[in-house]
């Protein structure tokens, strides 16, 4: 048995949250796998009936069974939808844990997923395999390869290969200082998590928010011994994992004396934001991780709060459109939507403009489109043409999956719009070359 299997007890979905779901169908038309596949059992609605037949020993936790839980994004999206507050994000977590615990999966997927588990939630084991990656991007060979057929039979690899973005020198090294001073007055002490996949993948981001930060009277902390949030590992299931990496994220925080925990991807936001949840059974930590918790604020809902103080400047010329794509456990998993917008708006000459369906899921979700590849890969192409019809100049999205799977379908469109997070727009607003 793995150490998930002895030493997290297994946790069975709480009766009166399934009673909660009265199968209205609210949920339907703002679920991405039952509007890709059109099955009852991929809904939510259908999944919270599984979920109570399982309760009720009225089904075992077969294959057949597990995919239709494995079909979910856990974008969250019914959550918001439900007319009578099912908790389908507890439900689904606690379905995950249960299945990581107790199912046995075929070995090809059970070995695709320890690598993932084993290697994305750190950077220093991914870094030295990114260096062959770098060399199969500089040699063509990526794009060689992604035309095989051959590849195409093996769909999760194909997808690991194709969504792998261009890797530049910053995703090789992490040399920030533990401490970067304000410049002007200091308003405040914030730390910034530099996340595993975002600070190997779009390493640009983290430096744009730390430009920002500290134009806006912030002294940035990065503790350098911080790693993986333990998203990937909680979203998942993967709860001792997730326990083990948010035991390890509280201890590098815990010490500074902050006014704020920022994050810059939603994914990690949100798992942060319930790390009291994660470990309440844990009587050493549970209040520690609350107060982290407690603490932690998306980026741009700090900045919406405190305020930019540095000048904005247009962009061009011209009136620049923006789109604004929502990642979902931002939308639907922090309820933050107003204030991404409200930074963005400062920007003299931005005109921003909403997609068709803008709060249905890009595919990404974690590692969503490295498990389950054609449902993302279609998502995938659903929400670049949407974004692409508004008609945008820039695409503006807040999260490193949804910056993966935007921009790789977004070209295979044959569609040049630049993706980029918030923070960046704003960076490039003040105009710090002539500072």
């Amino acid at each position: 048995m793995s150490v998930a299997e002895t030493e997290i007890p297994i946790p069975a979905a709480t009766p009166s949250l399934t009673d909660a779901c009265v199968h209205c169908g609210f949920c339907l038309s703002d679920c991405p796998s039952y509007r890709v596949l059109g099955r009852e059992t991929d809904s939510p609605r259908g999944r919270v009936y599984l979920m109570d037949s399982l309760q009720q020993g009225r089904i075992e936790l077969s294959d057949t069974v597990v995919e239709h839980f494995d079909t979910c994004l856990g974008c969250l999206a019914c959550t918001s939808a439900c007319p009578s507050g099912v908790q389908y994000d507890q439900l689904i977590e606690e379905m995950r844990q249960r299945i990581a615990q107790e199912h046995r999966r075929p070995w090809p997927e059970a070995i695709w997923r320890k690598l993932l588990f084993a290697f994305l939630p750190y950077p220093e084991r991914l870094r030295p395999i990114l260096r062959l990656g770098q060399l199969y991007q500089s040699s063509g060979l990526q794009n060689w390869l992604n035309r095989q057929p051959l590849l195409q039979k093996f769909p999760q690899l194909a997808a690991a290969s194709a969504l792998l973005p261009p890797l530049s020198p910053a995703s090789f090294q992490d040399n920030w200082p533990t401490l970067l001073p304000a410049l002007g007055d200091r308003r405040y002490r914030v730390g910034l998590l530099l996340g595993c996949v975002q600070r190997l993948f779009n390493p640009e981001v983290n430096a744009a928010a730390i430009r920002v930060l500290r134009a806006n009277g912030c002294d940035v902390v990065i503790p350098p011994q911080q790693g993986c949030c333990g998203a990937v590992a909680h979203h998942q299931g993967e709860m001792q994992q997730a326990q083990d990496l948010a035991r390890a994220v509280i201890r590098s925080f815990e010490a500074e004396n902050l006014d704020a925990i920022l994050v810059t991807a939603s994914g990690c936001g949100h798992t942060l934001k319930h790390y009291g949840a994660i470990l309440a059974d844990d009587p050493e930590w549970c209040d520690r991780a609350q107060q982290l918790a407690d603490r932690v604020q998306d980026v741009q809902e700090f900045l919406a709060t405190v305020g930019l103080t540095t000048p904005l400047h247009p962009l061009q010329e011209q009136p620049l459109v923006v789109v604004y794509q929502d990642a979902c456990h931002m939308l639907h998993g922090q309820k933050i939507r107003n204030q991404p917008r409200q930074l963005l708006q400062q920007i003299p000459g931005i005109e921003l403009r909403e997609p068709v369906d803008a709060q249905l899921c890009c595919g990404s979700a974690g590692i969503y489109n490295l498990l389950q590849p054609a449902i993302a890969a279609e998502l995938g192409q659903q929400k670049a043409r949407s974004l692409a019809e508004t008609g945008a100049q820039m695409i503006a999205s807040a999260n490193i999956g949804c910056y993966v799977q935007i921009r790789h379908h977004l070209q295979a469109q044959s569609k040049d719009l630049p993706v980029l997070h918030p923070l960046q727009i704003i960076d490039r607003a003040m105009n710090f070359q002539n500072h």
